[in-house]
């Protein structure tokens, strides 16, 4: 029987370079806060897609973010803008309205919010589920992705959210150099930020890292590096010193 449409899609998808995709129904996120608010109301579906940040490039984070993190960093935004454009286009010369939204950027810089929450989308297209850090989670790669999302009208079959994992696990609160993370579970996902973490300590502690001159970027990945799902290094020997 040949492959539906939206598994076709995801083939297509994980040979152009994704390492994860899925799809998110709108529904749910209609309403929602976005820039500009009328962006969801063409479109039907999300395309959640993720490319992996090897766990060793974590290892090298020691007291601050390294170089080498953040020109990875980098790197995997600008792959997945490229693969969102790819993939808006192909779906657009198929018939169907589709927008790519950028991997990393803010347009509410008071908030620090972007034009949707990748990360929201990515866990109702069943990538990966929200951990105590409000980072997604997933189970092959941990916290170590980046995200991006492509808006469409196609006709796509959307995928379940995926169970929360974290359970009692504090490794992130504890590893947080901020200790802005305060370790409270979800069942699915935190209704605001703050419920999560002192967001303003967040923002505070990766402004200071900013201020590096080699890193010049609101980066941090402490609470990345320990997360033990994915984690290639999982009884946390000192591999850099």
């Amino acid at each position: 029987m040949p492959l539906d449409y939206s598994a076709r899609l995801k083939n297509t998808l994980k040979a152009w370079g994704a390492d994860l995709a899925g799809v998110a129904d709108l529904a749910p996120f209609k309403g929602e806060k976005t820039f500009p608010q009328t962006l969801l109301e063409p479109f039907t579906y999300a395309i959640s897609m993720a490319v992996q940040i090897p766990s060793t490039v974590f290892e090298t984070i020691l007291t601050q973010p390294s170089d080498i993190y953040n020109q990875v960093y980098k790197t995997a935004n600008l792959t997945l803008d490229q693969l969102a454009l790819k993939t808006a286009s192909m779906l657009e010369r198929e018939g169907y309205m589709s927008l790519p939204i950028p991997a990393s950027q803010t347009i509410d810089k008071k908030e620090l919010r972007g034009a949707i929450s990748h990360k929201a989308i990515a866990r109702m297209a069943g990538l990966g589920w929200q951990g105590k850090s409000l980072l997604l989670v997933t189970p092959r790669f941990g916290p170590r992705v980046r995200l991006v999302t492509v808006l469409t009208t196609a006709p796509l079959d959307a995928d379940d959210p995926m169970k929360n994992r974290c359970g009692k696990c504090t490794r992130c609160r504890d590893a947080c150099p901020a200790g802005a993370i305060k370790g409270i579970n979800t069942d699915s996902h935190y209704l605001t930020r703050d419920h999560a973490l002192d967001f303003q300590k967040c923002v505070d502690k990766t402004s200071e890292f900013a201020k590096i001159e080699t890193i010049g970027a609101r980066l941090c990945g402490f609470c990345i590096k320990v997360c033990p799902f994915g984690r290639k290094n999982p009884k946390g020997q000192a591999l850099f010193q």
